[in-house]
């Protein structure tokens, strides 16, 4: 219990006195999960929208293999963006592998069915009144979807902010494709929050895992709570 306490009390100097290693790490982590997330959502919002109000064979079991692939395994996503960037994947001459840009792609291709099945969902639960009112108002199609968005944007933005949390949190896929790498380059290294707490947990070193734990807890808290904010406003 001693060892424990001990953990803690190190862990919050290292925090207050923002040791240079666990800043770095946090950094790369919110850039690497941040960046994920705006691809995802530039491909999830018009993909969720597209499948949601069009018409067409399969989309009820479309729309049921999105929502099964809430639970597609990191470790799944990490294999296959590996086999596909690996020195004899069809990809292996970008050298993407044990990049900070190949830990994006993986989180993006991870969350990325999370958040269409979230903006479908958050589409299809508009008010029907207002999608019939709008048609009845002879809105353009453009006219339509902007403001059928403009209803369900505190869903959607829901939806962002679990991507992100998915994505920040995974450790499977970083570790493929990442390699946990510490580099003397700010971005040449791919250690982020949870490899790196998986390495100094085995390594015995207690205070830093906690510490990187705080911080990962510090900023899925803080994106909720922005989030949360922007909602009821």
């Amino acid at each position: 219990m001693y060892e424990i306490i001990e953990g803690f009390l190190e862990a919050a100097r290292l925090i207050i006195t923002l040791d240079p290693d666990v800043m770095a790490i946090a950094a790369r982590s919110i850039i690497v999960s941040f960046t994920a997330t705006i691809f995802a959502t530039l491909i999830a919002v018009p993909l969720g929208a597209a499948i949601n109000f069009g018409t067409f064979p399969g989309k009820r079991s479309l729309i049921n293999l999105i929502q099964t692939l809430y639970a597609l395994p990191t470790v799944i996503v990490g294999l296959l963006i590996f086999l596909l960037i690996s020195r004899v994947g069809p990809f292996g001459s970008l050298r993407l592998l044990f990049t900070p840009t190949a830990m994006i792609i993986a989180q993006t291709v991870l969350i990325l069915p999370i958040m269409t099945g979230l903006t479908i969902s958050a589409l299809s639960g508009v008010d029907p009144v207002i999608r019939d009112t709008l048609y009845s108002l002879g809105a353009t199609r453009l006219q339509f979807l902007a403001n059928i968005m403009k209803e369900a944007r505190f869903a959607i933005l829901a939806a962002v902010a679990v991507g992100f949390g998915r994505a920040i949190s995974e450790v499977g896929a970083a570790i493929l494709v990442g390699g946990n790498i510490m580099a003397s380059s700010f971005m040449s290294s791919t250690r982020v929050l949870t490899t790196a707490i998986s390495l100094e947990t085995s390594m015995g070193n207690i205070p830093q895992s906690i510490a990187l734990g705080i911080v990962l807890l510090v900023i899925a808290l803080g994106v909720n709570l922005a989030i949360t904010t922007v909602q009821h406003r």
